[in-house]
């Protein structure tokens, strides 16, 4: 695999981190800017907003710019955003710089992941961006906590100046191993192509399989400390050690799946969404069971992420030789995922239907993404099949 793509890899992981550190540091943020705490969470809202437009409008805007130049150039824009971020002493500053920061990163996670597919070959395009996704897996194992110890020790601010020298190291990685200019003529972007490309329905079928997974696993993910709390009954000093083993799981998962989904991409969706299907399962009746339920947690961890190579891989390959849009519209399916998951989790807990619920809405909403892989597997065998006369 060439160093290019563990770089973008890396750069992902800076940017993960800044992505996740802020639920960590509510606390003393709220405290510093004198807001609540629930005013200091819009601050990951805004973020999730950022995301959830920047890939399309960003991936358009640059089109005809080398990858490296709008790589960097993301990257630029991210570290600055955070250096204002750490200096700044209004809340007001801090949630545009979050927006900001947001947008280029789902920016740039469009263009990694066209680079990282196009460095690597149509052969072992799964695997590239299992190593690009893993960037995010190893932030949620080690750049979460290691931004909440910073932040916890020496301010908040000082995560945010961490942040912004890793996304300068992961700049000049890209400035010594990623090429300066489109390899050939053929390869430059062109904007009719790439509309013409995500009118096709097979594509808007794999994102719907991105939304309904990450739905999937940002529903309980998102109150895998109170449910760990108040259904299992661990006490809140068990609850870091439960996400790292989560975080253990998710990172063994996207190794195999980054290592079977080029091969075999619906055999690996099917047993992935199987998997988790099955582990919201056990969650959702042995939730206050400790012994049943973190294995399940670990088991959710890897089924979940295992389907992230897969995920990815499959735009790619219906989108074709226009695959930069594509790319981009599948960070904003994953952004709905992250984006809705959390709010229907909501809406059953407020309803008083408690945390083992997140589970089984999990479920069901994995249930519908099996649904649409084998729509799609079929779609495809029907499609190669010889027409009869």
């Amino acid at each position: 695999m060439p160093l290019a793509v563990y770089v973008l890899g890396l750069a992902i992981f800076a940017q993960g981190t800044s992505e996740l550190m802020l639920a960590g540091l509510l606390p003393e943020l709220a405290r510093d800017l004198g807001v609540s705490i629930p005013a200091a969470g819009l601050l990951i809202s805004a973020f999730a907003a950022g995301m959830l437009l920047g890939a399309p409008i960003l991936a358009v805007l640059t089109l005809r710019w080398s990858r490296r130049t709008a790589l960097l150039a993301f990257l630029a824009v991210f570290a600055v955003t955070h250096v204002v971020g750490a200096l700044t002493p209004g809340y007001g500053v801090l949630v545009a710089t979050r927006v900001v920061g947001a947008f280029v990163y789902a920016g740039f996670w469009a263009v990694a992941a066209v680079t990282a597919v196009g460095l690597a070959g149509p052969q072992a395009r799964a695997k590239a961006m299992s190593i690009v996704a893993g960037g995010l897996t190893i932030a949620t194992i080690v750049g979460l906590p290691a931004g909440t110890v910073i932040g916890q020790h020496l301010g908040w601010r000082a995560a945010f100046w961490a942040v912004a020298g890793l996304s300068t190291i992961a700049m000049l990685g890209v400035i010594a191993t990623i090429p300066g200019v489109h390899a050939d003529t053929d390869s430059t972007p062109e904007l009719r192509r790439e509309l013409r490309a995500m009118v096709d329905p097979e594509l808007w079928l794999a994102y719907a399989t991105t939304a309904l997974s990450t739905g999937a696993i940002l529903v309980v993910f998102a109150y895998l400390s109170p449910l760990l709390t108040d259904s299992t009954g661990l006490s809140a000093a068990w609850v870091p050690v439960v996400l790292a083993l989560y975080g253990v799981g998710a990172l063994a998962g996207i190794t195999v799946g980054g290592r079977t989904a080029d091969a075999r991409p619906f055999a690996t969706l099917r047993i992935g969404l199987t998997g988790l299907i099955g582990a919201f399962a056990v969650l959702a009746v042995w939730a206050g069971t400790a012994w049943i339920a973190v294995p399940a947690i670990v088991a959710f961890g890897a089924f979940g992420f295992a389907n992230n190579p897969a995920v990815n891989s499959r735009v790619f390959a219906v989108a074709g030789s226009a695959p930069t849009l594509a790319a981009a519209g599948n960070i904003s399916a994953f952004n709905v995922g992250i984006t809705a998951g959390p709010w229907l989790g909501g809406l059953a807990i407020d309803a008083g239907a408690g945390y083992p619920s997140v589970a089984w809405i999990g479920a069901v909403l994995g249930v519908l993404a099996l649904g649409t892989v084998l729509m799609a597997s079929r779609r495809t065998i029907e499609a190669r099949e010889p027409q009869r006369v």
